[in-house]
């Protein structure tokens, strides 16, 4: 079964914002964060918003990453 590619994120009743990057967890934003999460990713580009609040934005090392033996397939 091919892994989920990019970010998702599902809310809660309570107003929890879960955000995963390729399936896998990687925040969890709550109340005021997840409203304001809320509004911003309506607006502008889920992926680069989810990746904004995640901390995964342009850190300058992706070409390298993508080019290591370990992430070839």
């Amino acid at each position: 079964m091919p892994r989920p590619t990019g970010f998702a994120y599902d809310t809660t009743r309570d107003g929890t914002v879960h955000i995963t990057h390729a399936g896998r967890p990687a925040t969890t934003l709550r109340s005021a964060r997840a409203a304001r999460f809320l509004t911003e990713v309506t607006t502008d580009d889920p992926q680069l918003v989810m990746a904004r609040w995640t901390g995964n934005y342009k850190r300058g090392n992706e070409r390298t990453a993508r080019d290591h033996p370990r992430n070839r397939r």
